[in-house]
């Protein structure tokens, strides 16, 4: 049986003192971020974020009432503190619905709280009746960190920190983007791109890599077919129209090159939007010279023209079983941490056709 890791032995590993170590893990300041970030990275390494009781001991939760009583009992749900990530948001919205819905049906209310520091948000972590916390979208570190030190069970829904053990809910970013992949490579497409910020999320990081993967498989197997370094553009925003710009700019250059890429596929709907946009505007045809494909199945990408073809999300369905994750958690099984994947469906519409010959 190994010992347990305890904060001298992470300040013996790291150079500094034991008071460092606390103020680091405590999540309340004291600690330039430089410093909690080694701290937390080390602490992860020598495994003591995995054993049980790593710092102070777990709450105690209420068990589920089969009846709901008076009072009633809720979930807390966190937000980023980004604009476009709210309850009206096209895909996150969805998620909040799958999760009040889900809720509703055991009898369990839902408090939404919106990041915005660790000071702020501790006023919400101990109120009675709160039974655990579901994160949706990017959840800084910290603030995790300060979740799984007073023992809150925790589900994240599209996230996950490599550094904090929890149980996370995704789609199949990596499948979805590969099988999109290999239906345009079917269609004769051979100089592909990749749209978006494969920092930003680890979903898009996912889908960017399904993408790279189905292209490696591709070399040597089909006449003309190549890949290098130049198959991903890099773009950052919140909306479409921030999208277009860039690809905007970009695909000018190309223009000019006769160099423009036969599919583009967009790591969102979002981009891809903004993409369809800066090619019209360039009087590039969509899809007869340039397919373009989404991810996510925003209701805007079949209402606009062309539709797009895109991967629908199942958005309410992450959304419900990060809520049964988290209460097969609260009811105290002793299980190991899960990665859900909820299968995505491809979506075949008007903005991709054949290449070009």
């Amino acid at each position: 049986m190994s010992k347990k890791v305890t904060m001298q032995q992470i300040a013996d590993y790291l150079g500094v003192s034991k008071f460092v170590v606390s103020k680091a893990l405590s999540g309340k300041g004291g600690v330039s971020e430089a410093t909690q970030e080694r701290v937390i990275q080390a602490a992860s390494q020598l495994g003591y974020f995995s054993q049980k009781n790593a710092y102070v001991k777990p709450m105690k939760l209420e068990k589920l009432p089969k009846v709901p009583a008076a009072g009633k009992q809720s979930v807390l749900v966190l937000m980023p503190n980004i604009r476009f990530q709210t309850k009206e948001s096209l895909y996150w919205g969805r998620i909040l619905d799958g999760i009040a819905l889900r809720l509703e049906a055991d009898g369990l209310g839902m408090v939404i709280v919106s990041e915005q520091s660790v000071e702020h948000f501790l006023h919400f972590l101990n109120p009675n009746g709160i039974l655990g916390l579901i994160g949706v979208g990017e959840i800084s570190t910290p603030l995790l960190l300060e979740v799984h030190r007073i023992g809150m069970p925790m589900v994240l829904v599209d996230h996950e920190d490599m550094l904090i053990p929890s149980d996370t809910v995704f789609t199949s970013n990596y499948e979805s983007m590969y099988r999109l992949t290999k239906h345009l490579i079917g269609k004769g497409h051979t100089q592909l791109f990749f749209i978006g910020d494969i920092n930003y999320s680890r979903s898009f990081k996912d889908r960017f890599l399904g993408f790279r993967s189905s292209l490696e498989e591709q070399v040597g197997g089909a006449p003309g077919f190549g890949i290098g370094d130049d198959c991903y553009l890099k773009v950052e925003g919140f909306e479409h129209e921030q999208f277009k710009e860039s690809i905007k700019e970009w695909a000018a250059k190309r223009l000019r090159a006769k160099a423009l890429p036969t599919a583009l596929l967009c790591a969102n709907d979002m981009i891809a939007i903004g993409a369809v946009h800066a090619l019209q505007e360039l009087g590039v045809a969509v899809p007869e010279e340039v397919s373009v494909t989404g991810f996510d199945n925003i209701d805007d990408s079949y209402r606009m023209t062309p539709a797009l073809t895109t991967v629908h999300v199942p958005k309410e369905a992450l959304g419900k079983r990060a809520v049964e994750r988290l209460i097969s958690r609260i009811s105290g099984k002793q299980e190991p941490m899960e990665k859900l994947l909820l299968a995505g469906e491809l979506l075949y519409r008007e903005s991709t056709a054949q290449a070009r010959a």
